[in-house]
C-alpha cells in the first residue's frame, strides 16, 4: 500500500486509513462503491495512488476500478478545495438560470467544473437536485443549500467565506 502512496506525496497516515478501510469493508464485489465513498469521505478523495490497493483488496483490475472513480461525478481524485461549491444542474435549476450561474462560479472562482481554485480555498462541483426546485436554482456551499442564488448572491456567499477566514 504505502509505496506508491508515498511516491505521490501521500501521507502515511492517509497510507494507513485506506488500508484500514479496506481491511474492514472490502468484503465482496458489492462493497466497492461503500468503501470508495468511505474512503472520500474520510480524507476527502480517493487518491490515484490508492487505486492499486483498492483494485487488489476487490480482485478487479485497476482499470475497473479507476473506471468506476471517473465514472462518477462525486467521486474526486484530488484534494477538495477548503470550501466546496456545488451548482445544481437538474432541469429545473436550469430552467431558472443556473447555466449562467454555473458560468460566473466558474469565472468568480477561478476553475472550470470538478477543480480547484489556484489558492486551493474552493473546489467547484456540479450536482444534481438538492430539492429546491420550487425555489432555483440552487447550490451547496459545503454542506449548506442556498436557494434562489443570484449571480449577485452568489458573489456575496463567496465573499462572507472570505471575510470568515
Amino acid at each position: 500500500m504505502g509505496h506508491d502512496m508515498a511516491s505521490e506525496g501521500e501521507s502515511s497516515e492517509v497510507a494507513a486509513r485506506i488500508k484500514a478501510i479496506l481491511k474492514q469493508d472490502a468484503t465482496g464485489p458489492g462493497e466497492l462503491l461503500p468503501v470508495l465513498h468511505r474512503i472520500q469521505d474520510a480524507i476527502g478523495y480517493i487518491p490515484r495512488s490508492a487505486i492499486a490497493d483498492i483494485a487488489g483488496a476487490f480482485n478487479l483490475s485497476r482499470a475497473e476500478v479507476h473506471g468506476v472513480v471517473t465514472f462518477y461525478h462525486h467521486f474526486r481524485t484530488q484534494p477538495p478545495g477548503q470550501h466546496q461549491v456545488q451548482v445544481c444542474r437538474a432541469e429545473a435549476c436550469q430552467s431558472m438560470g443556473a447555466e449562467r450561474l454555473l458560468q460566473h462560479a466558474q469565472q468568480a472562482l477561478g476553475c472550470k467544473l470538478h477543480g480547484k481554485s489556484e489558492d486551493g480555498k474552493f473546489s467547484l462541483e456540479p450536482v444534481f437536485c438538492l430539492g429546491q426546485c420550487a425555489t432555483s436554482p440552487a447550490i451547496m456551499i459545503d454542506e449548506k443549500v442556498y436557494a434562489k442564488v443570484s449571480v449577485t448572491r452568489f458573489d456575496k456567499l463567496i465573499a462572507q467565506l472570505g471575510d470568515a477566514a
